[in-house]
């Protein structure tokens, strides 16, 4: 049965950035569907590209999608620039409250080859859409799995294994 997907991404926030990591791994997800037909019809997969880097502006827009949606799956991104891998964030705080996603992160990072977990989803606007994406699903007892990927920058020899890693992150929380 194919699941409904809803996948984030950011707008760029600095002056020497040209785009967003997050949203371009976004846009090869978008083309890898559009070129291969298997995974096309598989997934129904929903884009909600480019989110200000805005606290209450990408949450609000985040949790509105959500309430249209009803997705199944969540899965937010954001860009890393300092890393060099992706990374699936464990949890997210917001002051001294913690909500750690229900998705069971080692097993679905398990054999991937460009992936790792995080517990540090960067006291900033991603980790801040994180918590409000949780906690909105964990208050209203809602049964879609969440999880938010830190992508770092993609270049020509990352660009296939964080493709693939990402593909099958998504492949593994269908189901």
């Amino acid at each position: 049965m194919s699941k409904k997907i809803l996948l984030t991404s950011f707008t760029t926030w600095l002056p020497h950035q040209k785009s967003n990591s997050s949203d371009n791994l976004l846009i090869e997800i978008a083309q890898t569907g559009q070129n291969n037909p298997s995974l096309a019809t598989s997934h129904s997969l929903t884009f909600l590209r480019h989110l200000p880097v805005d606290v209450e502006k990408a949450s609000s827009r985040a949790i509105a999608q959500i309430d249209l949606l009803q997705p199944d799956i969540i899965i937010c991104c954001g860009m890393a620039e300092k890393r060099r891998i992706l990374t699936v964030e464990s949890n997210a705080s917001l002051g001294n409250h913690l909500i750690e996603t229900w998705v069971d992160v080692p097993k679905l990072i398990s054999d991937l080859k460009v992936t790792e977990i995080s517990h540090e989803a960067g006291k900033f606007v991603c980790e801040a859409l994180y918590y409000s994406a949780l906690k909105y699903l964990r208050d209203r007892q809602l049964n879609s799995r969440c999880v938010f990927v830190h992508v770092p920058i993609i270049t020509p020899d990352n660009l296939s294994d964080i493709r693939a890693d990402f593909s099958e992150i998504i492949n593994r929380l269908a189901i």
